[in-house]
């Protein structure tokens, strides 16, 4: 599945669930509307976006929302502070996301590095930009009521990070994947556990329908296949890790067989390596 919804607006998916794609970093925010009640899937990096971002959620519904981050990276939790700081609302994220957001300057220098090249106008925002760290973590999963909709939250194990959260919708058939998914170009690996992400997709694979609407960190909506066959590739370039490894093959020579690209697959590899080493 691709196509269905623009940038800069939130357009509806499936019952009440909206999507919109920011488009400088082209990230997906997940709008769920309830009863008088809502909830915001991750917040974008600045306040101008965070204020964009709100003005086009109040074109939908008027209700309260709770807010959720999938995981600690600027382009999705930065806005915490305006979307949730005056009034104050609740805002989730797994432990490990949530003690991250609580380091701010080393957070905000991260970002500011990562962007200073491509982007030095927002660099420059991500460097002052003020976080508000979740009021709420999550272990392994809850379960939120938004309105009368049951919207359950699940770590399916490292991945993308330490501390993914996926969002799932199920009166909708929908599953808010954040970055353990990504379509449009190549998964990161800077803080991942690539021997580890394949379980974690395997997991939101089985929380998927063939007919669930799968919306991915950044990029075009896709479904289960998609994930299936991402998940193949990860899995791929898990295998590659441990096999070099135990070769002693130079992590340059994993990334030139593997998938993903080579410096992405590179990146992996060297994170591979660590963990089978013990030092990450």
């Amino acid at each position: 599945m691709t196509g269905g919804f623009g940038t800069g607006r939130f357009v509806e998916v499936a019952d009440r669930v909206h999507v919109l794609r920011e488009p400088l970093l082209r990230v997906n925010v997940t709008l769920v509307v309830g009863d008088g009640e809502a909830l915001l899937v991750d917040t974008l990096s600045t306040a101008r976006q965070a204020a964009e971002l709100a003005e086009a959620a109040r074109a939908v519904t008027a209700h309260a929302w709770t807010v959720v981050n999938t995981h600690h990276h600027f382009d999705h939790c930065f806005g915490n502070a305006t979307l949730a700081g005056d009034p104050p609302r609740p805002v989730y994220a797994h432990e490990h996301a949530s003690a991250a957001l609580r380091d701010p300057d080393r957070l905000r220098r991260q970002a500011h590095a990562e962007m200073r090249d491509d982007q030095p106008t927002l660099a420059d925002e991500l460097a002052r930009t003020e976080l508000l760290a979740p009021t709420h973590t999550v272990h392994t999963s809850t379960t939120l009521d938004v309105g009368g909709r049951q919207v359950v939250l699940r770590h399916p194990g490292r991945g993308h990070t330490a501390g993914d959260l996926v969002v799932r919708i199920p009166d909708a058939d929908v599953l808010v994947a954040g970055d353990l998914v990504e379509q449009g170009g190549s998964p990161a690996f800077e803080e991942s556990y690539p021997l580890q992400w394949p379980e974690a997709v395997a997991e939101l694979l089985r929380m998927t329908t063939p007919s669930t609407v799968v919306v991915p960190g950044h990029g075009e909506l896709v479904d289960a296949d998609f994930v299936r066959a991402q998940h193949a590739q990860l899995a791929d370039l898990a295998w590659l890790i441990r096999a070099g490894h135990t070769g002693g093959a130079p992590p340059e020579r994993v990334a030139a067989e593997a998938p993903f690209g080579a410096r992405p697959a590179l990146t992996a590899a060297r994170r591979g390596y660590a963990e089978l080493d013990g030092t990450h």
